[in-house]
């Protein structure tokens, strides 16, 4: 699920007196939505409990996140776990430069299968007969 959805949720359980905390590595987004607790992890998306293939790293993460509990009183509030993805903040440059490396687009559709082409064209109203 996406920061926001997270972030609307937990406002909607805590309404209903469940606790929530929302783990985060987008801290913009969860300060625009406003969940009632965020722990914020600076890692690149997708690696917000923690690093793959290091589970005491992502155990120390969580504990250090289920800590705000207890810390984070006021609504809305943030921690700012203490963790670092690398040495340096490189990363981040990469992270956000976006790399678009899918294939051009073309002015016919593409199918898997002959099947699939044929079976398109069958059920489109507004196609124009196959020529070839």
């Amino acid at each position: 699920m996406c920061h926001q959805s997270v972030g609307l949720i937990a406002r909607l359980l805590e309404s209903a007196g469940i606790s929530t905390l929302c783990m985060s590595s987008a801290l913009d987004i969860s300060r625009a939505v406003n969940p009632p607790r965020t722990a914020f992890l600076d890692y690149p998306l997708g690696h917000t409990a923690g690093k793959p293939g290091d589970p005491a790293l992502q155990r120390e993460i969580m504990l250090e996140a289920l800590e705000a509990f207890t810390s984070l009183t006021a609504p809305g509030a943030v921690k700012m776990l203490p963790f670092r993805w690398s040495e340096d903040n490189s990363w981040q440059k990469t992270a956000m430069r976006g790399k678009d490396d899918r294939l051009p687009r073309l002015d016919t559709p593409q199918y898997q299968s002959e099947d699939d082409r044929s079976r398109a064209e069958e059920a489109c109203a507004i196609c124009p007969p196959r020529t070839s």
